[in-house]
């Protein structure tokens, strides 16, 4: 091991958990620099896994997608919240239960291999579940609604609101299911997607694990995930969580390392909450960030100091270091 490895944040780790949309690539286009890290990862003997709340894909497409945009990956190493849902229902219900299905096709095809039967009709369903799929139309909405008021369970695979993309955030799953909640007037039965800890735990499992690090792109889902989990956490500003929003996160939805992208996995470990090259100075009531140093050491240096205080305050910079940090931060 060179010294610079022997310094680095991902040596103390047996296990690297990925999420995929906005870590690794958006849509399908990689994220420069992802390829890199991964090949390093196996240089280093390091596993990875990848678990990824968008239960449009099967696995099996995930590695295909994963592989052909610079990253070998085996469906054994990833894990959808598509395939959780269909393992949990099958738990719950008995074989060849009708079930009304929202989504992708990769969910219908979980749901059958799981040994349930898939359902048009909203008066024929006793569970509805619900994961994204970007032709789901406002008359299935309609149907899964009157197959709910009916008595049907209703699972839904994951809560973003969000999802990253080329083109900025767009609706995801989670605005379909606060859509469905408005109607009914009540929350799905269950969510089984992060920030529920079981995709993470899956994985550990799988690998026996025993120190693993949740790398994501987002403070509700990744970052909670890894906290509901005992996990360590990196936090990527490549997706949908920014500077601001990490300001003023709650104590569970604080990663315990952020970095600009996965090239963080390979630099000095340093905590969220330390950032030694800047100083924060409160002035008149707003904040003021002095130093010089790398951008994710002033971010840092100012999630000390907002969650020390719980608060978020307007920021000013002090010096030309100070501004540019805070302008590439969009704190400025």
């Amino acid at each position: 091991m060179s010294d610079a490895q022997a310094d680095d944040l991902v040596r103390h780790y047996d296990l690297v958990i990925f999420d995929l949309d906005g870590v690794l690539y958006l849509v399908d286009q990689i994220i420069p620099g992802a390829a890199e890290a991964c090949a390093a990862l196996r240089g280093r003997g390091i596993p990875s896994a990848y678990a990824t709340n968008n239960a449009s894909r099967l696995p099996g497409d995930v590695a295909a997608l994963l592989t052909r945009i610079g990253i070998p990956a085996e469906p054994r190493e990833v894990v959808t919240s598509a395939h959780a849902t269909a393992l949990l229902m099958a738990e719950r219900f008995a074989p060849g239960t009708p079930v009304l299905i929202l989504g992708a096709p990769a969910l219908r095809e979980e749901v059958v291999g799981a040994g349930l039967t898939p359902v048009t009709e909203a008066e024929e369903a006793r569970v509805v579940v619900q994961g994204y799929g970007p032709d789901v139309r406002m008359r299935d909405l309609g149907d899964a609604a009157v197959a709910i008021r009916g008595g049907a369970a209703w699972i839904a695979t994951n809560a973003d609101k969000t999802l990253p993309s080329p083109r900025g955030p767009l609706p995801g799953n989670g605005s379909l299911v606060v859509a469905m909640a408005t109607a009914l007037g009540r929350q799905p039965d269950t969510i089984v997607g992060k920030p529920d800890p079981s995709l993470f735990l899956e994985a550990a499992r799988e690998r026996s694990a025993q120190r693993p690090l949740v790398v994501g792109d987002r403070l509700d889902t990744d970052i909670e995930g890894a906290y509901r989990a005992g996990m360590d956490s990196l936090l990527v500003l490549t997706g949908v969580s920014d500077a601001a929003e990490l300001l003023a996160a709650p104590v569970e939805r604080r990663p315990t390392f952020v970095a600009e992208d996965l090239g963080g996995l390979f630099e000095p470990a340093q905590a969220a909450s330390q950032g030694q090259s800047w100083r924060v100075e409160d002035r008149d009531g707003r904040w003021v960030l002095a130093g010089d140093g790398g951008r994710i050491e002033a971010l840092n240096a100012l999630c000390q100091v907002a969650w020390a205080a719980g608060e978020v305050r307007p920021i000013d910079g002090d010096g030309e270091a100070a501004d540019a940090a805070l302008k590439w931060l969009k704190l400025a």
